[in-house]
């Protein structure tokens, strides 16, 4: 029975095929392919897809893809009507709270505002800490916020650390780290168990 796996575009595609290489699958088209977006493996029954992140667990979600390979930046922002099966340790880097050194927020008297593409984990994580923000979300360069005064600071993804520093921000907090993690349709799990737990096992072993 061949399985449909969502690869997620960019970066995350690129580590993934990588991963697969090592596990012998047959990558040769998505390596080799211009402007497509769907793939056959050369060796095995299984066809790949390139999409959007968000477009990764929805492509799961309505069972087109029986498994998805998405970062966790893009699941705790989405509901989760799937199984999360794998942590594949690719595009390692951390949910942070930044803002202007000057700025202790934490301890502010009155209205909170926090800028972030993020507004669900934002807001779980202010919610825990007790603190009634105003979440305002941000599509593109969440850093200009607090340094234009639009918000008291931000909740980002940061991997080195070098765009906060280069505007003057530093890390107040971390929230959690997150990597890309391998999700699987509900019911594709059990109709396909035997192909999606070999996928899984020889992923598993390379890792």
């Amino acid at each position: 029975m061949s399985i449909s796996i969502a690869l997620t575009k960019g970066r995350l595609e690129t580590e993934t095929v990588k991963l697969l290489d090592k596990a012998n699958y047959g990558t040769d088209e998505l390596k080799d392919k211009g402007r497509k977006l769907v793939f056959n493996d050369t060796k095995e029954d299984i066809r790949y897809f390139l999409v959007k992140a968000a477009d990764s667990i929805t492509y799961v979600e309505h069972g087109v893809a029986d498994i998805g390979v998405v970062g966790k930046d893009t699941l705790l922002e989405a509901d989760d009507d799937y199984y999360e099966v794998l942590d594949l340790g690719l595009g390692k880097c951390k949910f942070i709270v930044a803002s202007s050194p000057e700025n202790d927020f934490f301890n502010k008297i009155g209205h909170i505002k926090i800028g972030t593409k993020y507004p669900t984990v934002a807001g779980e994580y202010f919610k825990k800490k007790g603190m009634d923000v105003e979440i305002i979300k941000i599509e593109g360069s969440v850093e200009l916020a607090p340094i234009l005064g639009l918000c008291d600071a931000i909740v980002d993804i940061m991997e080195t650390g070098t765009t906060l520093k280069e505007n003057g921000l530093i890390v107040y907090d971390t929230i959690c780290d997150i990597s890309a993690r391998v999700i699987v349709n509900k019911a594709s799990f059990k109709l396909k168990k035997k192909e999606i737990e070999s996928f899984i096992k020889r992923i598993k072993a390379i890792l």
